[in-house]
């Protein structure tokens, strides 16, 4: 399948209440699995920093400018565009860009940087006040823990207690992001279930629909890798998780 909708363009505004609202009306006494990057977290900060300090290392005042806001998509190139790097000087930049983003990216020090989701810190607490459970279910690596917790403080977010909080974190950073949620998934299946789910992949959402096909699964309308997934019909998007009042 072909995934044809930019980013954004699948979720309906008008819904986005009444979707959140459902998912947290299930969430009584029973689990609501989150994702993290481009679900509640917003990485933007963290690749642009990556960027900047590329560009000291390098002299080049144009990407040690960087600001989060040219971080469009996972692609280098988006960012060094909106950077003003003209096509033919991309060529040079980004292999060495690249493993330098990569020593980076996927470490605790950087993650720290990662801001909120608009409405997400209220939302996670909405959802203990019903009676809920959060289980944070990510493809960070363990090493990643310090820093992700720093980035929940930051934002105000339950923090993990190991029992109605918890963080789910991948052994090692070179494990299957599919394969880690597929451990996860007959993990829940094991304990009780979850009420929701809430993630950005359509490969993931799809997962959890599929084992989970009474529990509201939401779609994230952010970004995404760009794999040739489209969203089931039957699972709603959003853009973010703030509710009309009422």
């Amino acid at each position: 399948m072909t995934t044809r909708l930019p980013f954004g363009t699948r979720a309906v505004p008008a819904d986005q209440t009444r979707v959140l609202r459902a998912a947290l009306d299930a969430v009584r006494r029973r689990p609501a699995a989150f994702d993290l990057d481009s679900t509640i977290l917003v990485n933007k900060a963290r690749q642009a920093r990556i960027v900047r300090e590329y560009g000291a290392l390098r002299g080049d005042r144009r990407l040690a400018a960087c600001p989060p806001e040219a971080v469009i998509s996972w692609d280098l190139r988006d960012t060094l565009r909106l950077c003003g790097i003209a096509e033919d000087e991309m060529r040079g930049i980004i292999p060495a860009l690249r493993d330098f983003w990569k020593a980076r990216f996927f470490t605790s020090e950087y993650c720290k940087d990662d801001t909120p989701v608009a409405g997400a810190r209220d939302y996670l607490n909405a959802v203990l006040e019903r009676g809920g459970e959060i289980l944070y279910i990510t493809g960070r690596h363990q090493e990643m823990g310090e820093g992700t917790l720093v980035s929940f403080r930051n934002a105000g977010f339950p923090l993990p207690d190991g029992k109605d909080v918890q963080l789910w974190l991948k052994p090692r950073l070179d494990d299957d992001d599919d394969a880690w949620k597929e451990i996860c998934h007959a993990r829940l299946k094991q304990l009780r279930g979850i009420a929701a789910a809430f993630d950005n992949e359509p490969t993931h959402v799809n997962a959890y629909k599929r084992s989970f096909p009474e529990a509201h699964v939401v779609h994230l309308d952010t970004d995404h890798s760009r794999r040739p997934v489209e969203v089931l019909a039957d699972i709603p998007s959003i853009h973010d998780f703030v509710m009309e009042p009422g």
